[in-house]
């Protein structure tokens, strides 16, 4: 069995920032590339940054996001993180982790919420 464990998110006032952590159990976590996905009811699940297995990692960021999220991971811990800097009203939506591009089962998400 492997979960997937998002963590971080919260209320914060436009321009402020989070950190959002996903901690990965039961598998091989440094194995995997892995990636952040962001979700509003109604729309399609959109991936928003990812970062390749192995030390340091190769990442990648929608042109939404980039220059304010930035995505690492610690295969030490079983975690990746995504630094969010810069936060807008259009970023609220539930945050999740997976592995890509194979998936995990989805875990609950952390909600993300940027006030005006």
């Amino acid at each position: 069995q492997v979960l997937l464990e998002e963590s971080g998110g919260g209320l914060v006032q436009s321009g402020g920032s989070l950190r959002l952590s996903c901690a990965v159990s039961g598998g091989i976590f440094s194995l995997y590339r892995m990636g952040w996905y962001r979700q509003t009811p109604g729309k399609q699940r959109e991936l928003v940054a990812t970062i390749t297995s192995g030390s340091g990692g190769t990442t990648t960021y929608a042109d939404s996001v980039k220059g304010r999220f930035t995505i690492s991971r610690d295969n030490a811990k079983n975690t990746v993180s995504l630094q969010m800097n810069s936060l807008k009203p259009e970023d609220t939506a539930v945050y999740y982790c997976n592995r890509i591009p194979v998936s995990m089962a989805w875990g609950q998400g952390t909600q993300v919420t940027v006030s005006s």
